[in-house]
Formats: C-alpha cells, structure tokens, sequence
C-alpha cells in the first residue's frame, strides 16, 4: 500500500506523538497535531495565538496574549521536543518535522538524501553487487559533491566566527547567560533541587465554604491540605519551562509532605509564603525581610512583609491591597539562604497572596528581570550569587502580575 504524501506526513506526526520524549504530554500531543492539520489543509496559512489558545488550549474569547504566555511557552517547548526526537529516536526517519523560530507553522519535509543513502549502502554491502548504471553513478557523483561543498561551507564558517559554531543544535542549546549565572547553585548538584509548593491547611468544603486552620479552635478531623494557589501552579510551570532551558530537570512535592532528611540533602526551591507553606517556619530562612500577620491598626490580621531593618525613606511594612477590594498591588520575597546543611542552596519566592508569589517566579526566570536584578548582587568567585535578600512590588491586572520591580535589597551573610 503506498501513502500519499498527506498520509506520510500525518503518520509521522503521529509516530513522534508516540514516543518516548512526548510520553505523557497531552497538551504537547494536542498541540503538535493541530499544527499538522493546520500546516497540511491550509498550508501557507498564518495561525495566530488567539487562535491556539482558543482551539487547543481551551482559553475563553477574551484571551490577551500580553497577559497569558501558555502559548508562548508551549510552542518553545514543542520545538525543544523535535529537536530531541530527530537527535535521537527520530534520526533516520525519512519524513522531518520542525518548527521555525518565530513561527507557529509547522514544517513537513522529506529527507531526500535518506533514500539515496540506501542506494549506496546497497551497492557497497559484503557479498553484494548491485548493478553500475549510470543512473545510481550520476546520484552518488552528486551526493558526495554536496556532502563536500557542505563540508568546504561550514569549514568556512566556523573560520569566519571563530570556532563557535553555526548550527541549528547549537541555537536550540543555547541558555541565557544571566540565567545560567543566576540558577548555578540549583544547576551543579548531583541531585535535581525540589520544587515545594505550599498546601496549606484549610478547613470546611469548597461547596460550602472553606477558611485557613485555627490550631487554638480547630479539630483534624476537619482539616483539608490538598488545595494551592492559581499563583503556585503557574509558578512550577515556569520553573519546569526556564529548567528545560537550563537542560536539567526539576522533582516537585507539596510542602506538607516535605521532611526534613529533604531539607538536609536536597537544594529547595520554596514557591508560597510561611503562611501556607509550613516548612519554611523550621528551616533557616530570610532575617531581612518577614512574613508577620498585623496584630493591630486597620490592617489588623492581614499578612505584610515586614522590614526588620528598615533603611531611610524605605518602608516598615509592605502590604498589598486589602482584602475587601479587588487586588491590584501585591508584594513578595525573593531570597537566596543558605540550608540546613550549608552545601545546600534554597531560594524562597513568596508573595502574601498567591500572585504575588506567581509574580516572583516569573521575576527570577525571565532574562531581563534577572540581567538587572544581578547588577544589584554579588557574585562569589566561583561564579555563584551570594545570599540575598529582596522585596518586589507588583502590580496586577484581571488577576494577572504585569509589572514588577524590587523596592528593597540586602546583600546577607551566611547564618552562624
């Protein structure tokens, strides 16, 4: 049975679909075969990201792209995904599949060379002689030729740039310097650091109302511990995304399951204030700046970051929006410890409501935001950013950080 040219294509989307790199990643799957059918029944079409969003990621008819990046991030990732298929399971495969930077286009190629190979594997095989037509004499001629002027063009390249090299493997590789300087301590272990996100206590049902656990008039019967922020989940997403980047893998687990064996043999990354993520209270953690409920004044048990030191004409207190009005400035804490165990690294991104702790993740892996933040650091001699300890402001719009900036910074000494 012979294929049309749709069938091939169609099959091979479904063949990388079904392999071991995308094992597991529906929203991958989903994405890689809707660019298929796109790229085959309306080639030549521009999709847009509205479209995506709307068509594969089930987002609402209001989608923004400026305050929603799933798009973004999902394609970045599936590139990274081909690129690793056709470096490995896919590398003989007769039909590619990649996507152009800048692109949400799919391209479906055949690898024209594949068969002509095997023409010459064929003549030249052991006990083999096939027969010395002029026809496969004229292939092979032109094979080695562009096997040649390909050699003679990148020789001449890597002349021209100094050895660094040109290749489309190098370009996908690449990681931002600033980020690669920023993560080291996370990067060089031999283990992958934890990601914990907080879960905190909660009691009553979510059909019927649920508040935060008062230990002096609570019960544990009544307590639930399995609910997160919308701002936690969107932040192990970028961690896991900005990690990929960094090509290396991240393990995530809530904090009421955290002991403290991890505490002692593991770098942390902590995403959730004290609040709601408890393991925090028995670790060494920020000196600087503190997560303290208000015990009087109009503010009276809201959650405000406190200055502990506070430096001329900065604040005491850093409070976002009150409770009773729809929130449009929250804070966080950014800061770099030391652990228990003095070998080990853990980074503390909170905010006192969850997207003030969104909003701190995405400061520490975005290019930008990192470049400025590491003029403001030291960094040690062996390349890694010292302790630190910041306060971010940001404003947030539908529920959505937009612009964040640190009002406040201390460079910190190790913990005696």
């Amino acid at each position: 049975m012979i294929l049309t040219e749709t069938e091939q294509y169609l099959a091979q989307i479904e063949k990388i679909a079904n392999s071991s790199l995308l094992h597991g990643s529906e929203s991958l799957c989903k994405l890689l075969r809707y660019l298929a059918r796109s790229a085959v029944e309306h080639p030549g079409a521009h999709l847009k990201e509205y479209q995506i969003a709307t068509e594969v990621f089930g987002r609402s008819s209001d989608f923004d792209p400026q305050m929603d990046s799933t798009v973004r991030v999902q394609v970045g990732r599936l590139r990274q995904k081909l690129h690793e298929y056709y470096t490995s399971e896919g590398v003989e495969d007769a039909v590619l599949v990649d996507l152009p930077k800048g692109s949400y286009a799919l391209g479906l190629h055949h690898r024209d060379v594949a068969p002509v190979r095997r023409d010459l594997e064929q003549q030249t095989a052991p006990g083999r002689l096939a027969p010395s037509t002029p026809r496969n004499w004229a292939i092979a001629v032109t094979v080695l030729s562009l096997l040649l002027a390909g050699a003679v063009a990148v020789i001449v390249a890597q002349r021209i740039t100094g050895n660094k090299g040109t290749s489309a493997e190098a370009a996908e590789n690449y990681s931002p310097p600033a980020l690669r300087v920023f993560w080291k301590a996370f990067l060089a272990g031999p283990e992958e650091p934890w990601v914990v996100f907080s879960n905190a206590s909660f009691v009553g049902r979510p059909e019927t109302g649920m508040r935060y656990l008062d230990p002096a008039r609570d019960s544990q019967p009544k307590i639930l511990d399995h609910y997160t922020g919308v701002g936690e989940v969107l932040a192990v997403h970028e961690l896991d995304h900005v990690f990929a980047t960094l090509h290396r893998q991240l393990r995530v687990k809530r904090g009421s399951l955290l002991s403290l064996d991890d505490v002692k043999n593991n770098d942390l990354i902590f995403v959730g204030s004290p609040a709601e993520n408890l393991t925090l209270r028995d670790i060494p953690g920020t000196r600087e700046f503190v997560f303290r409920r208000l015990t009087d004044g109009p503010r009276k048990g809201d959650l405000a970051i406190v200055s502990v030191h506070p430096q001329p004409g900065e604040s005491k207190e850093f409070l976002g929006t009150p409770n009773n009005l729809q929130l449009t400035d929250d804070y966080a804490v950014v800061a770099l410890v030391k652990g228990l165990n003095p070998t080990r690294s853990v980074l503390i991104l909170a905010g006192t409501t969850t997207l003030g702790t969104q909003a701190a993740v995405e400061y520490v892996c975005r290019q930008s935001f990192v470049e400025q933040l590491l003029l403001r650091l030291s960094v040690s001699p062996a390349g890694e950013v010292e302790p630190f300890e910041a306060v971010l402001h940001s404003k947030v719009t539908r529920g959505v950080p937009m612009e964040s900036e640190i009002v406040a910074l201390r460079k910190t000494l190790p913990q005696q």
